[in-house]
């Protein structure tokens, strides 16, 4: 028997993140374990007159090429991946996969050669989006693995992931419009406001954000989401922010990472573990070292870290900053191969200011 939260996961998915229509051009990416979501997305938008394809990934593959492909092949973008970024009008990628540490021992010159190459092709996406020409969501299937890293039950994760994409209520699509009402109001008074001030435990981080534009990501192109964000001007941060939780990339935790901005750059960088992969990382390319993203997480429904940054990143209470590639969006300028979010808790004694006025406190808007 179907899991009804499935479908509704689904429904959801076709209806409202990506509003799947007759004629659409819709390509489903995922992995072998999320299988029984591919199926029931496809057949919604069968149900809605749309063209689905379906792509099912081996995940070894990309730990196959981390380990043997040379810098000419890790940087190449095959024509499959050229076309679905450029020909589709709907994209959903589907994460849940078997192991999520298989690139834990890979050379870090390695994933910075494959991770700026399929930035490139992300940011056709990106650019298709705001042209108005295609559709993209991001969203994830609980699996075995995912349960295992967040200390959960398999049925323990499925009722988080579930609960956090609000199908577990009577009408999923009501609330994440009801999400997005309440978001707006924060995005109307961050907007009129260049001057932020972040404070917390060993971080006292001032930056400036006038003029850009905040993102209201209410369970679109993220599923599920609650956060607002924009790209903070380039040279603008200075000061020093911990982050508390580990920051991870390609499944390796790196723990403990404090940053000290001067300028709007990286002047320092530690970690308690991981440290020589933090500094390979910021120094992937020019921009890896300034700050592309700085958001406020709003989902009080995600209470816990699960290492799985689709859901942590958006944990009520927490803001986080995201080093390297903007979204183009935001007004940001800044260009690079890393996109890296980063995860300060702010619910014990955290504060925003902004222009000098407390907004935020405790993990909570004042406003």
């Amino acid at each position: 028997m179907i899991d009804e939260r499935l479908c509704k996961m689904a429904r959801a998915l076709v209806d409202y993140s990506l509003g799947i229509k007759e004629g659409d051009v819709f390509l489903i990416q995922g992995y072998e374990p999320s299988i029984p979501l591919i199926k029931e997305v496809y057949k919604e938008a069968l149900k809605r007159g749309a063209h689905p394809e379906v792509r099912v990934q081996v995940e070894e593959l990309t730990e196959i090429m981390m380990k043997y492909g040379n810098e000419d092949q890790l940087k190449f973008i095959s024509p499959v991946i050229q076309c679905s970024t450029e020909k589709y009008t709907a994209l959903l990628k589907i994460g849940g996969t078997y192991h999520t540490k298989s690139l834990l021992n890979i050379k870090p010159e390695k994933i910075s050669h494959y991770e700026s190459a399929h930035r490139k092709a992300g940011a056709t996406v990106q650019r298709r989006a705001l042209e108005g020409s295609m559709r993209w969501s991001l969203t994830h299937y609980p699996t075995l693995s995912g349960a295992m890293d967040a200390g959960m039950s398999v049925s323990e994760y499925e009722d988080f992931v579930f609960s956090a994409c609000f199908v577990d209520r009577e009408d999923p699509i009501a609330e994440w419009k009801k999400l997005k009402e309440d978001q707006q109001k924060i995005i109307d008074y961050v907007s009129t406001k260049d001057h932020f001030r972040v404070v917390a435990k060993d971080t006292d981080l001032t930056l400036q954000a006038g003029g850009r534009t905040w993102v209201n990501s209410c369970g679109t192109t993220n599923f599920p989401s609650g956060e607002v964000y924009t790209g903070p001007i380039e040279d603008s941060l200075n000061g020093t922010i911990r982050f508390t939780y580990p920051a991870i990339k390609s499944g390796r935790p790196v723990e403990d990472v404090q940053l000290t901005f001067e300028n709007g750059k990286v002047a320092k960088a530690t970690a308690k573990t991981g440290e020589d992969f933090l500094h390979a990382m910021i120094n992937m390319d020019a921009g890896a070292c300034y700050a592309g993203e700085f958001a406020i997480g709003t989902n009080y429904g995600i209470k816990q870290f699960t290492n799985n940054l689709l859901f942590d990143e958006k944990i009520g209470g927490t803001m986080h900053i995201a080093l390297g590639a903007a979204y183009p969006i935001t007004g940001s300028k800044n260009e690079s191969g890393l996109h890296w979010d980063m995860i300060c808790d702010m619910r014990q004694g955290g504060e925003i200011y902004a222009d000098g006025e407390l907004f935020y406190k405790d993990g909570k808007f004042l406003i």
